[in-house]
């Protein structure tokens, strides 16, 4: 019997990973099962490539990873399929319209060495995303002032603070005079008051990238099952024929249609996995 699905784009934190950034053993247990019955999986995330690969590899198979919510598409094995960069000219003006958040901001270069991320200082992001810049310390350089890093295009820029400091950023991105030649995604975490913006360029998000690689498989959207949690994730659901939002999801997206799953805690992705492929589709 064929699989009911063909296509399965799975969110990482939040979604794939539990509080504790595990993959639970039914989530694994669920995409080794969907995979063998010959569903393709595919990792969309936030995070870089590099930083997505330990969580992709626990997976077991071979799998392509959408990463940088939408500008690179590449294997495991770092064969690229597709890249949207920030032209330089609209970076250096977003540093400049957002120069009373420097202190919030990290440009992302498409590299594995030192210089990948870029930041002047880290001072506000430390009580924001101390364990993330932790474990990215050997890809971090500090640049004085920012400008100077944009020598190419980056891949984007983000800016992390509390979700109260992270509104002036929104509100200062939406009246500045570049907003028609980027895309702005804010994920949310009440729990860590953390809300990380990231700033792309124009058209570029999950769900454009899924859509890009939907196409390029020969995949219609109604043999697609998107799995998320996040803001970020919204055009990516909004693509899939088959949306499903985690039950750690905020109340507005979990009141926006959408299958609700179970937490992320609870091996909600798991659950709404094995109820595609048995064919059912109501509400968990």
């Amino acid at each position: 019997m064929k699989p009911p699905i063909r296509l399965l784009a799975i969110d990482i934190d939040g979604t794939l990973l539990n509080s504790q950034f595990q993959i639970p053993a039914a989530n694994l247990e669920a995409l080794r099962h969907a995979h063998e019955t010959g569903v393709e999986i595919l990792l969309v995330t936030g995070r870089r490539h590099s930083f997505a690969l330990p969580i992709a590899e626990q997976l077991g198979f071979d799998l392509w990873v959408i990463s940088s919510n939408g500008a690179v598409t590449r294997s495991l094995s770092g064969e690229l399929f597709h890249r949207d960069l920030l032209p330089v000219a609209t970076a250096r003006g977003l540093c400049a319209a957002m120069h009373e958040f420097r202190g919030n901001t990290v440009l992302t270069f498409d590299t594995e060495t030192k210089g990948a991320l870029v930041l002047e200082r880290m001072d506000e992001l430390n009580g924001s995303i101390q364990r993330w810049l932790e474990k990215n310390m050997q890809f971090i350089d500090f640049v004085v002032p920012i400008e100077n890093a944009l020598v190419s295009d980056p891949v984007q820029a983000m800016f992390c603070g509390t979700i109260e400091r992270m509104r002036g950023a929104l509100q200062t991105l939406a009246q500045c005079e570049l907003a028609d030649r980027i895309t702005v995604l804010r994920t949310e975490y009440p729990v860590r008051d953390l809300c990380i913006v990231d700033v792309l360029n124009q058209g570029c998000s999950k769900g454009h990238a899924l859509e890009r690689w939907a196409g390029y498989r020969g995949i219609p959207r109604e043999q697609v099952m998107a799995i998320g949690d996040n803001y970020n994730d919204i055009e990516m659901l909004v693509f899939a024929g088959i949306p499903v939002i985690m039950g750690n999801a905020s109340a507005e997206l979990r009141n926006r249609g959408w299958m609700v799953t179970g937490l992320h805690d609870e091996a909600g992705v798991a659950t709404a996995v094995e109820q595609v492929l048995s064919g059912a589709k109501a509400a968990v």
